[in-house]
């Protein structure tokens, strides 16, 4: 497994990471926890080191899915990375994002405890709360780190500005953030932020939730599903996305590859600052993107990528309007 330096200050971790969210949040319709223990077990055989979840997955139940997967493990086998603060009701409507202090050191304890483990590797509001400065909520997140409870403080979601006022409370290790083929608002200004400050990436939705994985059917959809209610997925909108898979299918059939392969390389190809995070379910989509990481693109390769989709090629919002008001950036 090829490794990366999350940022400057960051801990050393796979270059593929393992995002748990689809594996209680029932975002993408029903999971099944056996299979979902036995796709960390095998991200973990493989070499894979860092795992993603938050507090709200499941409300809870991610992290104490993550418990049992990884009871028996070495602490030092694997890195973990947890969002906080996404305020959810039993009916799983947002309600907003709690990050004042009180509540960060509240929600840490909490998750320590449903993790079964002493300290968090990479501890990130999961969005930025308008109404608590972040620089109070950086500096609650430091008070933790200095008593040993959290090791490294990220962000999600959010702009330049937020990232440079955070960096100047404490060395911010990595951002995560969307980033995909037809994900790229980021490379605009976070992007350079980001390298500019020295500080990592954790790229999600790499492969837009599954839309150009070369597996969407948008006639096969399950119930419960919430890609249903996504712009980009809807209608119109999803059908000219999928006319983007088309050409990148041209691509990686000339490369020997998968389209998710495909484009799971791209994200890391755009720098070795860049970690995906690899949303894998099942042990049959983490043995499909596990390769990626060996599909060398020449520039060649880049460019025909870029050919087929160009940035700004998708049409629709990457989130509901209620949603994309809480990011940073676009899409």
């Amino acid at each position: 497994m090829q490794k990366r330096t999350l940022g400057r200050t960051g801990p050393l971790v796979s270059a593929l990471g393992l995002g748990a969210m689809g594996m209680t949040s029932g975002a993408y319709g029903p999971a099944d926890r056996t299979e979902s223990i036995a796709t960390v077990h095998a991200a973990l055989d493989a070499g894979i080191t860092l795992i993603d979840t938050s507090d709200h997955y499941g409300s809870g139940h991610n992290e104490m899915l993550l418990a049992e997967a990884l009871h028996g493990r070495r602490r030092d086998e694997y890195v973990l990375s947890v969002k906080f603060g996404a305020l959810v009701g039993p009916d799983g409507a947002f309600l907003g994002q709690d990050n004042r202090p009180a509540a960060v050191k509240n929600q840490l304890a909490r998750s320590l405890t449903r993790l079964s483990v002493d300290h968090v590797d990479v501890y990130r509001p999961a969005r930025l709360d308008p109404s608590v400065p972040i620089e109070d909520t950086i500096g609650a997140i430091k008070e933790m780190v200095d008593a040993g409870y959290v090791r490294h403080v990220g962000l999600s979601e959010v702009g330049a500005a937020t990232i440079r006022r955070a960096h100047a409370v404490h060395p911010i290790a990595d951002l995560q953030i969307e980033y995909s083929l037809i994900s790229r608002a980021v490379e605009s200004e976070v992007l350079p932020v980001l390298r500019e400050l020295g500080i990592g990436m954790t790229a999600y939705g790499v492969l837009s939730r599954g839309l150009i994985s070369g597996h969407w059917d948008a006639a096969a959809g399950r119930a419960g599903d919430h890609r249903a209610m996504l712009p980009r997925f809807a209608g119109e909108n999803g059908r000219h996305n999928l006319t983007l898979v088309e050409g990148l299918r041209r691509v990686a059939d000339e490369k020997g590859c998968t389209v998710a392969q495909l484009a799971i390389a791209w994200v890391a190809a755009q720098g070795t600052d860049i970690v995906a995070l690899a949303g894998a379910r099942t042990r049959e989509r983490l043995s499909e993107a596990l390769p990626a990481l060996d599909v060398a693109l020449t520039a060649d390769d880049l460019a025909r990528i870029e050919e087929a989709v160009p940035a700004g090629a998708a049409r629709g919002d990457r989130y509901p309007a209620a949603m994309m008001a809480t990011v940073g950036v676009g899409n």
